[in-house]
């Protein structure tokens, strides 16, 4: 029985067993009036003919097609049109016909036929061109989207006579004349076979998970729609409103006699410069969404949560900078936000070390452990309080610190404060503070101790010869100024043997901290040595008292004499 409409079916190859579809419409608008093809898949993939009268399969034999437009892709096998049989509107007896073999035939390259090359072309203006999984089935054959793609750029994009492949002239018969027919077709027969035995012993292929509809529900952030690149609830929902029965007339706004625009017409363009703008605020917004992967809620919220709350505070604060730069300087951005934060909780706990007298790495690592017992102990109750009626105060939670803030005070030492297993190359940086010296010099100079402002605790002589402490001579009608951390700043950063030297030249920490920086630059530009003329030159103080700073810093190691 004859169908009413035309029949096409052709099937995806068994390697893309996981992406059937069980048909795809193609539409081609032909005197104003849109018209359907449907296309049903079959077994072995490609377009497949069928005969309009006896619903014989057509595709490999010679086929008759109607020529007249009442009848529409309208096809007959040969023994249908040879006796005469006609379904709809086909009339055999005045319609004009066509005789359509097949062309299995080379024309352009050695392993396309001209029937390929003839459904490569249908099928690119049927879906479009990038739709390669799509024309890869409509070719058939076995053949892949990416051997489809690779042909069809190697052929007709990159021919020097683009849009015309290379053996476009219809007099060039050398691939013909180099394959016969029959031995093409056995070629095409037998990769055919080759292909299907291969899909058939290979693993199925998972089918990709795609969302059922471009609807809010479809993503994990509520409100966005994947496949249409838009959220339920966009910047300015409203804007279009404004312009929605907006209307613009060719000649309209101008004013014939004068040629300016009139008010209402400037008003309209008024109003689509303001939607205009919000359109770009809109475009702008998105651009950043996407550009920081803010979609990815789920990833983000993961790494949101193994940061401290000082962290996450620090940085939501630094989110608005992200309108400015691209993701990795972004990141990189908030990454040194982060190092920086945590070395100024590394120098705060520091200071209050020294400020609770400890004066080693692992020691103030104690400290921290007792401070943290303590604060989760709970408050002592008197002989005489009634349990009953008192509540127990609530423990207060522990601090929060960053490993990273922990990692810089660990008593481990990381490797570029380690001590340098080459003493020789450090022996003559021995007697040079650390603080005056250059990052990558000081990373090779040893130490035997926590580092101190103003010492390094470089010792040349071995732990069994201690340096003498030097004595400072005292001011003749000088009392020495006791110093105290309550009444004198900066006192803390001074190591005790300063502190005396302070003391008995009356000199308060900053003071003293200025001249000791110009002493030791000035010593760096005279490679470590210094005179004694030049000390006082540099410190413009008294000089009984630049005197005897010289000879500390010369004591201590810190300069040399000339």
């Amino acid at each position: 029985m004859a169908s009413e409409t035309k029949r096409k079916r052709s099937s995806p190859p068994p390697s893309a067993a996981g992406d059937r579809r069980s048909s795809s419409e193609s539409s081609s608008q032909e005197m104003g009036v849109i018209k359907r093809k449907n296309i049903v898949k079959g077994n072995e993939g490609g377009l497949k003919y069928i005969c309009d009268v006896c619903s014989a399969d057509i595709t490999s034999t010679v086929r008759i097609r109607c020529a007249h437009p009442s009848c529409s892709e309208y096809d007959l096998c040969v023994p249908c049109f040879s006796k005469g049989e006609s379904s709809r509107d086909h009339d055999p007896k005045s319609h004009p016909f066509s005789v359509i073999e097949q062309h299995s035939i080379p024309i352009y390259t050695r392993d396309w036929g001209a029937d390929e090359e003839l459904l490569l072309l249908e099928g690119l203006e049927v879906y479009g061109l990038g739709s390669w999984s799509d024309v890869a089935d409509h070719v058939g054959g076995f053949r892949t989207k990416e051997e489809v793609c690779d042909h069809y750029t190697k052929t007709y994009i990159e021919s020097s006579k683009f849009p015309l492949p290379e053996n476009a002239d219809p007099k060039d018969l050398s691939l013909i004349e180099e394959i016969p027919r029959e031995e093409f077709q056995a070629r095409k027969k037998r990769r055919i076979e080759d292909r299907k035995d291969a899909a058939k012993s290979a693993a199925p292929a998972t089918p990709k998970q795609k969302p059922t509809a471009s609807v809010p529900a479809c993503h994990e952030v509520q409100g966005y729609m994947p496949g249409r690149l838009e959220f339920e609830t966009e910047f300015c929902n409203e804007a279009e409103e404004a312009v929605q029965h907006m209307m613009f007339d060719p000649g309209d706004g101008v004013n014939p006699r004068t040629g300016e625009l009139e008010p209402e017409m400037e008003l309209k363009m008024l109003v689509m410069n303001i939607y205009n703008a919000r359109l770009t605020a809109r475009a702008d917004r998105k651009k950043i969404i996407f550009e920081h992967e803010l979609l990815q809620y789920r990833r983000n919220n993961i790494v949101d949560k193994r940061r401290t709350k000082e962290e996450r505070d620090l940085h939501n604060k630094a989110k608005p900078f992200a309108r400015m730069m691209n993701h990795q300087d972004f990141e990189a951005f908030t990454t040194n936000l982060e190092y920086e934060h945590n070395l100024r909780q590394a120098i705060g706990q520091l200071q209050d070390w020294r400020q609770m007298r400890i004066g080693d790495l692992k020691s103030g690592e104690k400290y921290e452990q007792d401070k943290q017992i303590r604060a989760q102990r709970p408050a002592a109750t008197g002989a005489f309080d009634r349990i009953g009626g008192v509540r127990m105060p609530k423990t207060n939670p522990p601090i929060e610190i960053p490993p990273a803030t922990t990692a810089l005070t660990a008593p481990e030492l990381p490797e570029r404060l380690k001590p340098n297993p080459h003493p020789q190359k450090a022996s003559s940086l021995a007697h040079a503070p650390s603080s005056a010296l250059h990052p990558s010099v000081a990373a090779l100079t040893p130490t035997k101790g926590p580092l101190t402002n103003g010492s390094n605790n470089i010792s040349a002589t071995p732990p069994s010869q201690p340096k003498p402490k030097y004595s400072v001579p005292p001011l003749s009608g000088t009392a020495p100024m006791k110093l105290a951390n309550e009444n004198t700043t900066d006192l803390h950063l001074l190591t005790k043997e300063e502190a005396d030297l302070c003391s008995a030249l009356r000199l308060m920490p900053k003071p003293y901290l200025v001249i000791k920086e110009g002493l030791i630059k000035e010593a760096m530009r005279s490679g470590g040595s210094l005179k004694r003329k030049s000390a006082k030159e540099v410190c413009k103080i008294d000089p009984s008292k630049s005197t005897r700073i010289f000879d500390f810093f010369v004591h201590s190691g810190w300069i040399q004499k000339v």
